[in-house]
């Protein structure tokens, strides 16, 4: 009877390696299942005479495909809607491969199309979904690849799948709730640049010429716009307007290129008020949507850690969690160490800590994303009404200066005019 090694998952989250003989892969999840332990990978052991005959023998070799030219990975809504269609059609009880090349002939000529297709081409040579995924990571993240291959391992494809797809129409409303809150103030801001300085190079050196003509000593205010007006249109200023916010983007990627920079500017995005509020509880909840979507789905608690630090978009957090990693790994608990590093509220340690006495650390973890989402709702409706009359105000004192700046001259070469006449 053929040997079959296994990785599991006890019912206290521990992970269980054995072997187990068993006519078949599905006869073997059977029997571990038997045992109580959730199976997470299960393969079969050759035997010595397999190994000779497969180091004699030459499989078929599948090419891989060459992929179009493109900026980026596929958009997001594009694999959440593969990740749909897939998931019914598994759920329908339709073979993998046959699924692949529906679902390949549905998509319009792409990215996407060309990578479905490679997948079923490696699939249709004999490979897993999973690694056949691990092939394309233009579309496919390690956290999808892992799931892919839990799912596999469990027999529970479709329902891994449609949990997939939750996670990441989840993840991408709430990038979208952030992305949404800096739009607005970002769109005034640009439009106010614009309209000054259009002012300081259209408009000020009109009176520049007049108060030239007339020989008036200017006020301090009149001279400080002057030569604002001079640097924007004679000195290049507006060059650094137009290219600055260039430069500061480029240098900000460099800057976020190196794990140190990216752990220094995580640090000072989480000191801003507000911002800093809803970036942090922007993290929180995509590590733990992450991490409780792993749970659920049967990845070893290690590798579910790794996966989630990998994913979690913020160095800080990044970093806390690989503390908390390694605290398991000496045989600690999740919430102690999450404690110590101190980055998270005193209320999602306590949550974390019930769900591991309770065995429903997955679900609470859940519930702790959904709370933080909620919160972030708050946060960003908080942000823009703030914003909203500090952005008043400060358009409002730009305006004010450069009235006051140009006709406080004015009014002195009226009176100047009107004085001897009133004489007369």
């Amino acid at each position: 009877m053929p040997l079959f090694a296994y990785e599991a998952m006890n019912s206290s989250g521990q992970e269980v390696k054995d072997e187990i003989e068993a006519n078949s892969s599905e006869d073997a999840i059977s029997k571990i299942r038997g045992k109580g332990y959730f199976p997470t990978k299960v393969r079969e052991k050759a035997g010595k005479k397999n190994v000779k005959k497969k180091a004699n023998e030459v499989g078929p070799i599948t090419k891989k495909r060459k992929l179009p030219l493109s900026i980026g990975g596929v958009p997001q809504k594009q694999l959440v809607t593969f990740t749909r269609q897939l998931c019914t059609l598994q759920d329908a009880g339709l073979p993998i491969l046959r699924s692949l090349q529906i679902l390949e002939q549905q998509q319009k000529p792409g990215l996407m199309k060309a990578i479905i297709g490679g997948v079923a081409d490696e699939v249709e040579g004999g490979g897993t979904l999973s690694d056949a995924m691990a092939q394309y990571p233009k579309a496919f993240n390690k956290l999808y690849v892992n799931m892919i291959n839990a799912g596999e391992a469990g027999g529970v494809l479709d329902i891994i799948l449609n949990r997939l797809a939750d996670f990441m129409e989840k993840a991408a409303k709430l990038k979208k709730k952030v992305i949404g809150a800096m739009i607005y103030p970002a769109v005034v801001i640009t439009i106010a640049i614009g309209i000054v300085t259009m002012i300081l190079i259209f408009v000020v050196p009109k009176f520049k010429d007049i108060f030239k003509d007339f020989r008036l000593e200017l006020p301090g205010v009149t001279q400080v716009l002057i030569n604002a007006s001079t640097f924007m249109a004679e000195q290049y200023g507006w060059a650094y307007i137009l290219f600055g916010p260039i430069v500061l983007a480029l240098g900000w990627r460099m800057i976020r290129m190196s794990e140190g920079g990216r752990y220094v500017s995580d640090v000072v995005l989480l000191k801003i008020p507000i911002l800093g509020s809803i970036l942090g509880k922007t993290a929180i909840a995509r590590f733990t949507r992450t991490l409780g979507t792993l749970i659920s789905a049967g990845v070893p608690i290690l590798d579910a850690i790794n996966i989630t630090k990998e994913t979690c978009g913020n160095e800080v957090y990044a970093r806390a969690l690989g503390k908390v990693h390694d605290a398991i790994r000496e045989g600690e608990s999740i919430a102690d160490p999450l404690r110590a590093t101190k980055v998270c509220d005193a209320i999602v340690v306590n949550m974390v800590d019930v769900g591991e006495e309770t065995g429903d650390l997955d679900k609470m973890l859940m519930k702790i994303a959904d709370n933080y989402d909620s919160d972030i709702d708050v946060l960003v409706g908080s942000l823009i009404s703030i914003l909203e009359p500090v952005m008043v105000v400060v358009l409002g004192v730009i305006v004010g200066f450069i009235v006051i700046a140009l006709f406080m001259p004015m009014v002195s070469l009226i009176q100047g005019i009107s004085g001897p006449q009133g004489k007369k």
